[in-house]
């Protein structure tokens, strides 16, 4: 595989969605998405990248559905434990879990696996990791990657911040805002150190995309659970 070609123009193809994105013109996500994975799967055919460089080698699945099963639980337990405990069950109270149950279950399925965690792993720890640690091997890969991952999400951060109670009142002001952002950052670039170890340790990209389901979509479905059960009435 041609490492540097590869990772080069994959980190083009996600600088030039992050701008278009924070300029408003990336149009709808299903659009924007289908996309940056339609460039993303081009750019690494032409770079050479195996399935096993891209952690999808059919013969690894069962070991990233293991390792990616696993993970699914841990998260379902912590978020669990963090909406019956009264000191962290307020920053799951967000906006975004006033909403039916249909739309619970679109969201999670569409929005979280499809427009998600799916793209989003195929990207960082698809193509970029498998890139990068060609190019530079595991913890320099790893690490930058990982870096590139939290700063993928400040424009969402800045987007969304205002949906959840427990940050809402830092938004009004511009240092507020940029600790949530960094905080936002540094939280995803270790979510992205974990997503990346799921990945190498299980060699499949099925071990992360299970842990990002589990992360973006159990937090979703635990705070419509505070709003819809655990809100007083």
């Amino acid at each position: 595989m041609n490492s540097r070609r590869c990772f080069g123009l994959a980190l083009v193809v996600l600088v030039a969605v992050t701008a278009a994105r924070f300029l408003s013109l990336a149009g709808p996500t299903v659009v924007w998405t289908s996309l940056m994975t339609a460039a993303l799967v081009l750019i690494a055919r032409t770079s050479g990248a195996t399935l096993a460089d891209l952690g999808l080698r059919p013969s690894d699945a069962g070991r990233g559905l293991r390792y990616g099963a696993v993970a699914f639980a841990i998260v379902l337990v912590a978020l669990g434990v963090a909406a019956l405990l009264p000191l962290t069950s307020g920053a799951l109270h967000d906006a975004r879990g006033d909403i039916s149950g249909a739309r619970l279950a679109y969201e999670l399925v569409v929005d979280v696996v499809l427009l998600t965690a799916i793209p989003e792993e195929f990207a960082f720890r698809g193509v970029l990791l498998g890139s990068a640690v060609v190019q530079w091997g595991p913890l320099r890969g790893v690490l930058v990657v990982s870096a590139l991952f939290g700063l993928w999400h400040v424009q969402p951060t800045l987007a969304t911040m205002t949906d959840n109670p427990a940050v809402s009142g830092a938004s009004g002001f511009a240092a507020g805002r940029l600790l949530v952002v960094l905080g936002a950052v540094a939280v995803t670039f270790v979510a992205g150190l974990v997503f990346a170890w799921l990945r190498l340790r299980s060699r499949s990209l099925l071990a992360p995309v299970l842990a990002h389901v589990a992360t973006n979509g159990l937090g979703l479905a635990v705070a419509w659970f505070a709003v819809h059960v655990l809100a007083p009435r």
